[in-house]
């Protein structure tokens, strides 16, 4: 990736809905050049997804919350992260350094859908000793946007 990759994608990270022809415009290239290197960065990972953004609020998904996951010792970590993963609640996943395992945010209803979360579907997974939740009472920022400046010039991205 060169420095005009960089520049479109961060056009196309903060709002993917931007033809070539807007993007061509703002960076002083023309649509297929654009075009040309968006499909190389869909082709090659870069990006790795294209998706709409829900609002939570809109979508009555409002609350928020981390949950850090203690397993016994001779937990199967991949079959824990297997089957976290796939509860649709849960919006990421991630196997953390500390006192916990797991660090798990998820997005639902109220605190009644949370509690059934908890009681039926994540403390049953096979290896879950303990948990600890946290609910967020705002958030003050949510982003899938990469701070692409901090990763330029460390090493190539392509």
């Amino acid at each position: 990736m060169d420095a005009i990759d960089l520049q479109i994608l961060r056009i196309v990270q903060s709002d993917n809905r931007r033809s070539a022809a807007e993007i061509g415009q703002e960076i002083g290239l023309s649509v297929s050049a654009v075009s040309d290197r968006v499909r190389r960065m869909n082709a090659s990972g870069v990006v790795a997804a294209n998706r709409a953004v829900a609002d939570p609020l809109k979508v009555g998904l409002g609350l928020c919350a981390f949950v850090f996951v203690d397993l016994e010792p001779r937990a199967d970590e991949a079959e824990f992260a297997r089957q976290v993963t796939a509860l649709p609640e849960v919006q990421e996943a991630h196997h953390i350094t500390g006192p916990h395992n797991w660090l798990v945010k998820v997005r639902v209803r109220d605190t009644a859908a949370l509690q059934a979360l908890m009681v039926e579907r994540l403390k049953p997974i096979p290896g879950v000793l303990r948990t600890e939740t946290l609910i967020a009472l705002t958030s003050a920022k949510e982003t899938s946007e990469l701070a692409l400046d901090s990763a330029a010039g460390e090493r190539p991205l392509l």
